[in-house]
């Protein structure tokens, strides 16, 4: 390698969690790919060998030992001169553990460790990491190289260290997960680190599902002066070659992949097949079933899994009742003979009835109401669950966030399953990437072309048909209304007043933020989902069950002589203590 030209080799990969011997191969197939190439390092993801985020499962010694015992040997796998690797690891180190990045070159390991553990939204690293100290450059054959791990960029001080301490390059392995916008975000965050230091970045990212989160990759390198030098795909594992020389100005990326990367609704549909594939291939489900009711939430759901595994492996079932439309029924037989599935009907009318037989004495002179709908869901939930157990395929559930932030689902019926692509987007939102889907599909879907999802569906009023003429507007503001109002109360934590000050009805407003609180309970028992926005229910937003507050509209008062006035009460220290 000449001192004026290097070659690394970026690795946007998929690891499992746990799965150290996987990604220990993983590791070792990017090496030899690498190796054709002609590279002379390969850079791996934020803590690759163990897979990201390893919650709890890296406080356990034993998965220490195996991640470290696996770096040892990838190590004297180094001495035989062929590309050294960049990887990341648990390490622990005189008692204390590491959120660690390993230089592996001539059979010698040299590790840096995370400084900025993030401990917002989904992330929770310090609960299980210690803070690395300040690092300088890692010797690399003569070059200095900056090692900032993920979140170390996202403030200035780890790059300035790296700077004033001879760094020539910064290398930053990440385990960003997607959500709306993140692309932008990265890209101005990784812009002010460069402008800062005057050094170029490479912006290393994994790819992949893992639980509700969806790593993106479409990792990227800046130029010193901003100019972007590589964009790798996202959503897609690839081995790509970046060739690096250095002049008097420094190091510049002087041949790398540049490709286009999806956006906006393209890019919330892709994740959400990544995150639904993932969760079926790495939990080895042989495929999926789910209840396709000729409604716009099961009809996309059914999309996103032949997208994901193929038709093949996706088996839909129309459960009729006595309140199934005949429109329902041919657009559900419509939609699943577009996506080319298994399509079976199994009314539900023995099972329902023999429940109401069953329950005809306790509730004998009590009229009829939601308990009796609610039966209708839960024996479509147990139908499709002992499916699952007989077939072992995975039940995909379907309600839509807003659903499930109001509670219009039924615990234990239409909220069984074990998986929902769809649980972070908001009604309106599903039928934008529904009518997305019939004119678009992701690169690698293995879904057909065209319409899959019947203009019909697209275009009648949402129902649950559990009772004649039943509408979901009979219970609910239009979802246009709901959507925002529920944006304003789950993604910004608006004041009622507030949302009432964009033109919302005050006792709307009320109603929703109360039926949020009360659905928490159902919340705590879904499926896991695919989070999407930048505030999912889960990890994002974590309320309590048990919530007497309501917001009852109040203005936000800005001081206390303004809240004397408007409640009449004196100033706390006129107040008797």
């Amino acid at each position: 390698m000449a001192q004026n030209r290097l070659k690394i080799a970026l690795a946007q990969l998929n690891p499992i969690v746990g799965d150290v011997a996987g990604n220990e191969q993983k590791a070792r197939d990017a090496r030899a790919e690498a190796a054709r190439m002609g590279a002379d390092i390969v850079m791996f993801p934020e803590l690759f060998l163990a897979g990201y985020p390893t919650e709890d499962l890296v406080l356990k010694p034993a998965f220490q030992d195996v991640c470290r015992a696996a770096v040892e040997r990838l190590a004297r796998e180094t001495a035989d001169g062929g590309p050294a690797l960049l990887i990341g690891l648990p390490w622990r180190e005189d008692g204390a553990l590491y959120n660690a990045y390993a230089l592996l070159d001539g059979g010698t390991i040299s590790v840096r460790f995370k400084v900025d553990l993030p401990n917002y939204g989904v992330f929770d690293e310090k609960r299980v990491f210690e803070a690395g100290p300040l690092p300088g450059p890692v010797n690399f054959r003569g070059i200095r190289l900056g090692i900032p791990v993920c979140e170390d960029i996202w403030s200035g001080d780890v790059v300035e260290c790296l700077a004033e301490t001879g760094a020539e390059m910064l290398l930053v392995p990440n385990g960003s997960p997607y959500w709306r916008g993140k692309t932008e975000e990265r890209f101005n965050i990784a812009a002010a680190r460069v402008t800062e230091s005057g050094l170029p970045l490479v912006y290393l990212n994994q790819v992949g599902g893992q639980d509700e989160l969806v790593f993106d990759g479409a990792s990227f390198v800046f130029n010193a002066d901003c100019s972007l030098a590589c964009q790798l795909p996202a959503y897609t594992e690839t081995v790509a070659l970046s060739v690096w020389e250095k002049s008097e100005e420094g190091w510049a990326c002087i041949e790398a992949p540049r490709v286009t990367v999806e956006e906006g609704e393209e890019a919330d549909y892709a994740a959400c097949v990544l995150g639904l594939r993932d969760y079926v291939e790495k939990n080895r489900f042989p495929g999926v079933v789910l209840g396709l009711s000729g409604g716009i939430d099961s009809a996309i759901c059914a999309a996103m899994a032949v997208d994901a595994l193929g038709p093949d492996r996706v088996h839909c079932v129309m459960l009729p009742y006595r309140y199934t439309s005949g429109e329902s029924l041919k657009d559900a037989e419509a939609c699943a003979k577009a996506l080319g599935v298994r399509y079976d009907t199994l009314p539900i009318a023995a099972a329902v009835e023999g429940f109401e037989e069953l329950l005809q004495p306790m509730f004998a002179g009590k009229p009829r109401d939601i308990t009796e709908e609610n039966l209708q869901s839960r024996a479509r939930g147990t139908i499709l669950m002992a499916i699952s157990n007989k077939f072992g395929a995975m039940v995909v559930t379907t309600g839509n966030k807003s659903e499930m932030s109001v509670g219009y689902a039924t615990i234990y019926g239409d909220m069984n399953g074990g998986f929902n692509p769809i649980k972070d987007l908001y009604k309106m939102e599903v039928y934008r990437l529904s009518a997305l889907r019939n004119r678009w599909k992701p690169e690698g879907a293995l879904g057909p072309d065209g319409v899959v999802i019947p203009e019909n569906i697209l275009t009648k009023a949402p129902t649950a048909e559990l009772r004649e003429g039943q509408k979901d507007q009979d219970s609910l503001p239009p979802y246009e209304d709901l959507d925002e109002i529920l944006r304003g109360l789950v993604e910004q934590e608006l004041r009622v007043c507030e949302i009432v000050d964009r033109g919302y009805d005050l006792e709307t407003v009320k109603k929703v933020e109360r039926l949020l609180y009360l659905a928490e309970y159902k919340r705590r028992q879904s499926a896991p989902g695919v989070k999407v926005t930048r505030r999912n229910f889960g990890r994002d937003r974590r309320y309590p069950i048990v919530n007497r507050f309501r917001d009852q509209g109040m203005v936000a008062h800005r001081n206390d002589e303004a809240l004397q006035r408007a409640t009449g009460k004196p100033r706390m220290s006129e107040m008797d203590v």
